[in-house]
């Protein structure tokens, strides 16, 4: 590549991320023996996790141009290339891709019995789309990787879901597929604005008009935001989430989330600035309506799965609260919260998802006193609980307070409200424990119930290494990103040219 702002490397790491999971698809269809099929998925999984982990360590903080690009010619005559690289935006979502990936294995091995070798090859492939979306340079290249999501996404709830699997998976994929429509449209805009091409980098700082960054960034916006999904696009979610196996949950709780709120990072922000500034108080409207709202919404709920899923409704408004604060400390903080949310959320899905296989019930009110019958994995779970509701010492309590300072510089009213999502969550978070751990143990059936097997207890404790790493020494993660951020800021700043006309945007 060319671009000074792409630095190469002689080794195709980012590809090996990315086909890994896939080569182990096809390994995994040769295979009959079920307990092999595990194995071998866990192991291609972790191996893949290594490699992310690998990539973070030879990553170069101090600089925002991309780094370990790849580049081969796909289709020539449209420009479209085969394009990967990270910059400190990206890495730390392809790290948590990695990471989540194994943990939806372990969260399998019991929970899933029919067909094991068909789900093993779905989540696999959705493994390499998933790290494809976030490597991806080229924008026909990273159409192709969201698109490849929808399907292994929907077999996941669809097939190996709950009763009404059918429902939920129909509607996640026809929210979805809206929302791609509309973005597939915005980037053959772009494409013809831009001088013919996809390239993600040429395409990025192009001097748009604003009518036509008006028009894209509402293509873009929508796409997105049903993936987020942010308010009133969110009502895929809770049947999504209380249908799939915990494994879908824990996907969609800890990476597809994200991409919705890469997209802003990645496309809308430094692509259409001067519509993303104009539309950005409109938006944190939308952030803080989503959490008070999804708070309230969690609060109300006797299943606990239902729970969490709408309390990823309310964390995911921080999230984009801070990303369009347009300042330094609501970014970083947005994008540390992405991180935070992908390791709290899939933790709570994780044992949410265990202590069903024991106990066969999500309600609240089935359960009572499993500290005494089942202490280990009440610990944990107090932990990641105390997580999600942001108790300082915790990663989400950075996260939160990163985006509340930036939220803050931004507009102070929306800031204030915010700060009413903190106390809901802490109302519903420690409810659900308290009805569910403490107390005296009412129901027969629970007194038989195991603890943590070493599987488990191996996912529980990476998770909680994070949760305590980020909640006290955030320093590592906001240092890869902290130089991209500054650089996304630059490409943020109105045009001057289009400041008249950003004044008064056109809705």
């Amino acid at each position: 590549m060319s671009d000074p702002a792409v630095a190469t490397t002689g080794f195709p790491l980012l590809s090996l991320i990315v086909f890994l999971p896939l080569a182990g698809a096809l390994v995994i269809a040769f295979l009959r023996e079920l307990a092999t099929v595990r194995w071998v998925a866990l192991g291609i999984l972790v191996a893949d996790c290594l490699l992310t982990l690998l990539l973070v360590l030879l990553f170069d903080p101090s600089t925002a141009a991309m780094q370990f690009a790849e580049e081969l010619p796909w289709v020539p005559t449209l420009g479209i290339r085969y394009a990967l690289g990270v910059d400190g935006i990206s890495i730390l979502f392809v790290f948590l891709t990695g990471l989540v990936g194994w943990i939806c294995v372990i969260a399998s091995w019991h929970a899933i019995e029919l067909k094991v070798k068909e789900f093993m090859i779905t989540l696999l492939v959705m493994q390499g789309a998933m790290q494809g979306v976030f490597c991806a340079l080229d924008f026909v290249l990273f159409f192709v990787f969201w698109e490849a999501m929808l399907i292994p996404m929907y077999l996941i709830i669809g097939v190996w879901g709950g009763d009404n699997r059918v429902y939920a998976a129909f509607k996640f994929f026809l929210y979805t597929l809206a929302g791609s429509v509309l973005f597939l449209i915005g980037i053959i805009v772009l494409y013809f604005e831009g001088g013919r091409t996809f390239d993600i980098l040429a395409l990025t700082g192009q001097p748009y008009s604003f009518t036509v960054q008006v028009w894209v960034f509402l293509a873009f916006f929508v796409g997105f935001a049903i993936k987020v999904p942010m308010f009133p696009f969110h009502t895929w979610l809770p049947d999504a989430h209380v249908q799939a196996p915990t494994a879908g949950s824990i996907i969609l709780a800890g990476v597809l989330l994200k991409m919705g709120t890469y997209g802003f990072l990645r496309f809308s922000l430094p692509m259409l600035p001067d519509a993303a500034n104009s539309f950005a108080t409109a938006i944190m409207v939308l952030s803080v309506i989503a959490i008070i709202y999804g708070g309230y919404l969690a609060l109300a709920q006797d299943d606990m799965k239902k729970l969490v899923a709408y309390s990823s409704i309310s964390h995911m408004g921080f999230v984009t609260l801070g990303l369009f604060a347009f300042n330094q400390q609501g970014i970083e903080g947005g994008i540390l919260q992405m991180f935070n949310h992908g390791i709290t959320t899939s933790a709570l899905f994780l044992f949410v998802g265990l202590i069903y296989e024991r106990a066969h019930s999500r309600r609240i009110a089935d359960y009572g006193g499993l500290v005494k019958l089942i202490p280990i994995y009440s610990t944990f779970f107090a932990i990641f609980i105390l997580s999600s509701m942001a108790l300082p010492g915790t990663n989400s309590f950075i996260g939160e307070l990163l985006i509340l300072v930036g939220a803050f510089g931004a507009n102070k009213i929306l800031a204030a409200l915010a700060i009413i999502g903190a106390l809901l969550s802490a109302a519903y978070l420690l409810g659900m424990f308290r009805q569910v751990a403490l107390g005296p143990v009412d129901n027969e059936r629970l007194k038989g119930l195991r603890d943590m097997n070493g599987r488990e207890l191996a996912a529980a404790s990476v998770l909680a290494l994070f949760v305590f790493w980020v909640g006290f020494y955030p320093m590592p993660f906001l240092d890869l990103m902290h130089v991209s951020v500054a650089r996304l800021l630059d490409q943020t700043a109105l045009s001057g040219i289009q400041q008249a006309q950003a004044v008064a945007p056109p809705y």
